[in-house]
């Protein structure tokens, strides 16, 4: 499948033009390729309350499974200047869900697969079984 970046990182800077980012003022938008083709769109959220703020991925990933769900398979995520920026590590943990460790991920130096960005990720693997705790 042939990702078309240009189109993500138009979609991705269109949708960071509706973030809501009255405190840093650092409008980002993500936009991702699922498996079957769709494009999928998310933009950040701020919150006075610093923690409570909303990445871009994180609209992206909720905006997948609003969407019908599947898998990305390419994410792009721009600044509202259309510059590329890197998921910062709970984003990528948060991406490793929804492509997994072979989701093609937008860099300045070409796209790079998510496995290298987020290197020894947890996984569910990494979760007792149900019933193999002691409390």
């Amino acid at each position: 499948m042939a990702i078309d970046w240009t189109r993500l990182r138009a979609a991705a800077a269109e949708v960071a033009q509706r973030a809501h980012a009255p405190y840093s003022l650092l409008r980002v938008g993500a936009a991702g390729e699922t498996g079957d083709g769709r494009v999928v769109v998310g933009c950040n959220v701020e919150n006075a309350s610093y923690g409570l703020t909303l990445c871009a991925e994180c609209g992206l990933v909720s905006a997948l499974h609003a969407t019908g769900g599947g898998v990305l398979v390419a994410v792009s995520v721009v600044a509202g200047d259309g510059h590329r920026l890197l998921p910062c590590g709970r984003c990528r943990q948060l991406l490793l869900e929804a492509g997994g460790p072979s989701l093609l991920v937008d860099t300045d130096a070409g796209p790079s697969e998510l496995g290298r960005l987020l290197p020894s990720p947890f996984t569910g693997a990494d979760l007792p079984a149900a019933g193999d705790g002691d409390g």
